[in-house]
């Protein structure tokens, strides 16, 4: 089993951030494999978004979701099925009615054993918070849409197509200007593409940038990423730049017929110069990867 260079990937309640009337984020602290989670709540009803990596993490969330419930009823929601979003909601059973779209639904059920083995070898860490997973079926699945009313506030789930997965997922507060992405934006990462042929060939690159635009559009206050710092619109502008910055990059070289060795090599380089900053640099050659692929197809 590879060693794991990063620290244990446990969710923290330590430090809960509220943004807006009855709804507070439990945010990642920087911490790799940890989401931000969110707490939304009504007069009757309260979402959690996202369970955090595995049963003991999803405990974490549930007993701090259940205290601030104060007796509500709990509904959960993930924004897509990969292990630290959506692989501890066995622990919500019972206790919470959990809902998703379906192409998220396919996604967990389809992929979800994959991903539980792949994410287990990548250290001791990770395999002992994925120890015990189960991966159940949502209580409930919508199609493309669903307002969910907790009581004086509805909260929007839209399913966006295909973009980091099949199954990707936004949730938005529209009385709070409060937009959660999932990994649809990260604050200070290069965007995570899972492009992992033949396994995995769900991400794509081209779709990815019509999701942002639309989001971009929506203008939010608040933007809560899948990991990193919360943000405001300017989050999802930047993210759509570097979008379709890599596309460019990576389609004129490919125009040159550039064989992909090297236009991963240059593209890479050229993106690392522009933000050296930003962590995640390993998910540029899979993002160049996926665009050469979809250049084949978009010519």
């Amino acid at each position: 089993m590879a060693d794991y260079p990063y620290p244990d990937p446990v969710v923290q309640t330590s430090q809960v951030r509220e943004l807006a009337r009855d709804l507070v984020v439990v945010p990642n602290q920087g911490v790799q494999l940890v989401p931000n989670v969110g707490v939304i709540g009504g007069t009757h009803s309260v979402l959690v978004v996202e369970t955090g990596m595995g049963p003991r993490n999803a405990e974490t969330v549930l007993r701090f979701a259940t205290e601030y419930a104060r007796g509500r009823r709990i509904y959960l929601t993930t924004t897509h099925f990969h292990p630290e979003h959506a692989f501890g909601a066995q622990t919500f059973s019972g206790a919470a009615t959990y809902l998703v779209n379906r192409a998220q639904a396919t996604d967990l059920a389809a992929k979800g054993p994959g991903y539980l083995q792949m994410f287990s070898g990548l250290g001791e860490p990770v395999a002992r918070q994925l120890d015990g997973v189960e991966l159940p079926a949502p209580d409930l699945v919508y199609d493309s849409s669903h307002d969910l009313d907790l009581g004086g506030r509805v909260v929007q789930l839209r399913a966006t197509g295909r973009a980091h997965s099949k199954g990707d997922q936004v949730v938005t507060v529209p009385d709070a200007g409060v937009l959660f992405t999932g990994d649809l934006a990260e604050t200070g990462q290069f965007a995570i593409f899972p492009w992992f042929p033949p396994h995995d060939t769900d991400v794509s690159g081209i779709r990815w940038i019509e999701v942002m635009r639309k989001l971009s559009r929506q203008r939010p206050e608040i933007v809560v990423p899948g990991h990193g710092d919360i943000s405001g619109p300017e989050l999802l502008d930047d993210l759509r730049a570097y979008l379709e910055l890599l596309r460019d990059e990576t389609w004129c070289r490919r125009d040159a017929a550039m064989d992909e060795a090297t236009v991963i090599a240059e593209v890479r380089e050229g993106l690392i110069k522009r933000h050296p900053e930003w962590e995640g640099r390993e998910w540029i050659d899979t993002a160049v990867a996926c665009l050469c692929a979809e250049h084949v197809s978009h010519a």
